[in-house]
C-alpha cells in the first residue's frame, strides 16, 4: 500500500508540473468534445465573452446557474410511482462535490403533492399530554433561540430498488434520495417545554399540512434530543418542495419522519400505528415478520465520481470521489476497493466532519485502462462498519424495499463507461 502510495503521490506531482504545458498546448481531444468550445474561444485568442458587455445585476431569476449546467438537475423514474403528486426526484449526487447539497437539487418525496402554504396562515398546534396546549405562528417560532446544524436526510427507500440485485445504473437513481444541508430553527425540546410535558408521555405524533396529512409516532426521547423545528436550508427559507414554511428536522433517521409543512405535534404515551407506519416503512424479512419502527439510517456510502453517469474520460491521474454519513454518528472512516472488495485502500475525507451529516472523500489514482470494481465502504464512531450485500440479505432476505445500506459496486470498462454490478 505505501508504494502505491508513493507512485500515486509520484504520478499527481508530475500532473501538477506539466499542467502549465498542458495548457499552453490546448486540452485535449476528449476535454474538447466535451466543452464544446470554438477553436476561436481558446488561448491564446480573446474570447467572445470578453468582447461586450454581459447581462446587468438583478436580471437573471434567483437561483439560476450557467447554461452549460443546465444538464445538473433532479430526476425522476417514470415508472417507480403511480402519480407525480406521489412520487420522488433525485438528487445528482454524481454533479456535486463537498458536502452541502444545493437547494434546487435536493430530492423530493411527496405522498400528496407540494402543499402550497400562505405564511400569514401558517400555525403549528402543539397538544395531547401537556400542561398547557399551544398554537404558534411562523413569526412565533422565528422569535424563539434558534441553531443551526447541519445534517443529512435520506429516504428509507433509497436503494431499495436494488435488494434483488443491480436495476438502476446510475449513482443519482441508486442512492440519489439523500442531500445535506443546513437547518435553522427552533429545538423542538423548546416548544415542549413550553408546553409542559405530562410525566407518563412517551411518544408524539407529527403531522404535515399537505393533502395526503402524512403523519408519523415519534419517540419523545428522540424529540428532546435533537430535534428541530426548522424553516431555513442553507440560510434561505425553505423551499415548497422541502416543507415551506415549516419542517421537522429528526437528526440521523429515517426521512419520513421529516415531517413536511408541519401543522400539529401530540403528545401521547404510546404510539399511534398510522398508515405510513403499518402499510408502509416497515422491512418485511424472509421468514414473513415485519421490523417496526426501524428509524436509524446506518452507515453508508456510494462513489458518485466514476459511476455510470460520470464515466471515465481518458487514462492518466483520476481522483475518485464520493459521500459518506451515518445516522449514527460521525463518520470516521471510509475505504475504497478498486477489485470489488479484496483490497481496501484508506481514502481521504476532506472538509467538515459533523454529527449525522455527510462526508466528502476522495481517492487518488493514476487509471491504465485496467478495469476496475469499485467499492466504498464507511465505517462511524460507533464501531459500525457498512456491510456488503450479500451480508445484508442473509440477515435481512430480500423483500424490503428499506434501509439497503449494502457497498454498491461499479464496473469500470476498459474504455472509461461504468456499470451498476454485484460482485459475488
Amino acid at each position: 500500500m505505501t508504494e502505491r502510495t508513493d507512485k500515486t503521490r509520484a504520478t499527481r506531482r508530475r500532473f501538477l508540473a506539466g499542467a502549465a504545458g498542458v495548457a499552453a498546448a490546448g486540452v485535449t481531444a476528449a476535454r474538447a468534445d466535451n466543452a464544446k468550445s470554438l477553436a476561436k474561444n481558446l488561448p491564446p485568442n480573446v474570447a467572445d465573452w470578453s468582447k461586450s458587455l454581459g447581462e446587468g445585476v438583478g436580471v437573471r431569476a434567483y437561483g439560476t446557474p450557467s447554461k452549460f449546467e443546465k444538464d445538473v438537475q433532479r430526476r425522476t423514474v417514470g415508472w417507480l410511482t403511480a402519480t407525480p403528486e406521489s412520487s420522488v426526484s433525485f438528487t445528482p449526487l454524481h454533479q456535486l462535490d463537498g458536502i452541502i447539497t444545493p437547494n434546487g437539487l435536493c430530492f423530493e418525496r411527496h405522498h400528496g403533492g407540494i402543499a402550497e402554504v400562505d405564511p400569514n396562515d401558517y400555525r403549528l398546534m402543539l397538544h395531547g399530554m401537556v400542561d398547557k396546549p399551544l398554537v404558534f405562528t411562523l413569526e412565533d417560532l422565528k422569535r424563539l433561540p434558534r441553531v443551526n446544524r447541519v445534517y443529512f436526510l435520506e429516504c428509507a427507500a433509497n436503494s431499495g430498488m436494488e435488494w434483488r440485485g443491480a436495476q438502476l445504473n446510475g449513482a443519482q437513481y441508486t442512492h440519489g434520495m439523500v442531500h445535506c444541508v443546513q437547518y435553522t430553527g427552533v429545538p423542538l425540546k423548546l416548544l415542549l417545554e413550553q408546553a409542559g410535558v405530562k410525566p407518563n408521555a412517551k411518544w408524539l405524533m407529527v403531522e404535515g399540512g399537505d393533502a395526503a396529512g402524512m403523519n408519523r409516532s415519534l419517540p419523545l426521547a428522540k424529540a428532546l434530543d435533537d430535534c428541530l423545528i426548522a424553516y431555513r436550508m442553507n440560510g434561505e427559507m425553505l423551499r415548497p418542495e422541502q416543507g415551506y414554511p415549516v419542517r421537522l428536522v429528526v437528526p440521523g433517521w429515517e426521512g419520513n419522519l421529516w415531517i413536511k409543512w408541519l401543522r400539529r405535534i401530540k403528545v401521547g404515551d404510546q404510539p399511534w400505528y398510522t398508515r405510513e407506519e403499518t402499510s408502509k416503512y416497515t422491512d418485511l424479512l424472509e421468514d414473513g415478520k415485519a421490523r417496526q419502527f426501524t428509524f436509524v439510517m446506518d452507515a453508508k456510502s456510494v462513489i458518485t465520481s466514476p459511476s455510470p453517469q460520470m464515466p471515465v474520460h481518458g487514462k492518466g491521474f483520476m481522483v475518485i470521489s464520493g459521500l459518506a454519513w451515518s445516522g449514527r454518528g460521525k463518520v470516521s472512516r471510509v475505504d475504497v476497493s478498486l477489485d470489488g472488495g479484496r483490497n481496501w485502500r484508506t481514502a481521504k475525507i476532506d472538509g467538515p466532519v459533523f454529527d449525522k451529516s455527510c462526508v466528502r472523500f476522495y481517492y487518488e489514482h493514476e487509471w491504465t485502462g485496467e478495469q476496475l470494481l469499485l467499492q466504498s465502504r464507511a465505517m462511524d464512531d460507533s464501531g459500525y462498519v457498512q456491510p456488503s450485500k450479500d451480508a445484508l440479505r442473509k440477515i435481512r432476505g430480500v423483500n424490503s424495499i428499506y434501509h439497503n445500506n449494502g457497498i454498491q459496486t461499479w464496473a469500470v470498462k476498459s474504455d472509461g463507461e461504468v456499470e451498476n454490478v454485484e460482485v459475488g
